[in-house]
C-alpha cells in the first residue's frame, strides 16, 4: 500500500520480520528439551543489505571502480545454527537468551503497531479535513 510514503510499506515488512521472528522463537522455547532439535534464528540483516544495494545508484568514473550490483528480492531469512550444543541430548535452545529475545520481539512489535496506527489516525485526520 502506497499513499503519500513508503513509510506504510517499511512498516508492514517490519511487521512480517517481529511475526516471523516470534514463530520462530516459539518454535525454539517449544523445542527445548526435544533431543538432537537446533535452534532457529531470523536474520533480516541480510535482507536489508541487499535492499540498501539495489536502491543504490553509482556512477563509475574509472573501470577500475567496482560496479553495484544490487538484487531486488530481499527477504527474512531462517538460519539453523548446527555449530552448538548446550545439552546432553544434543540440543542448543538456551532458554535464557529465547525468552530475552522474546521480550525484545515483543516491545519492537508493540512500537510498530503504535506507529503504523498512528499513521492510519493521521490519515483519517485528513480524510476528515482535520475535524
Amino acid at each position: 500500500m502506497k499513499l503519500f510514503s513508503n513509510t506504510i510499506s517499511t512498516l508492514e515488512n517490519a511487521l512480517n520480520y517481529s511475526s516471523t521472528k516470534q514463530k520462530v522463537i516459539a518454535q525454539n522455547i517449544s523445542n527445548a528439551d526435544t533431543p538432537n532439535y537446533k535452534a532457529k534464528e531470523v536474520s533480516f540483516k541480510s535482507a536489508l543489505d541487499t535492499a540498501q544495494q539495489a536502491s543504490m545508484t553509482a556512477k563509475r568514473t574509472d573501470m577500475r571502480h567496482f560496479d553495484f550490483q544490487g538484487s531486488s528480492s530481499a527477504g527474512i531469512t531462517i538460519t539453523t545454527n548446527n555449530g552448538t550444543s548446550y545439552n546432553n541430548n544434543g540440543n542448543n535452545v538456551d532458554i535464557d537468551k529465547e525468552m530475552a529475545d522474546l521480550a525484545t520481539n515483543q516491545i519492537y512489535y508493540n512500537a510498530l503497531t503504535e506507529r503504523i496506527s498512528g499513521k492510519f489516525q493521521t490519515l483519517q485526520s485528513v480524510i476528515k479535513g482535520g475535524k
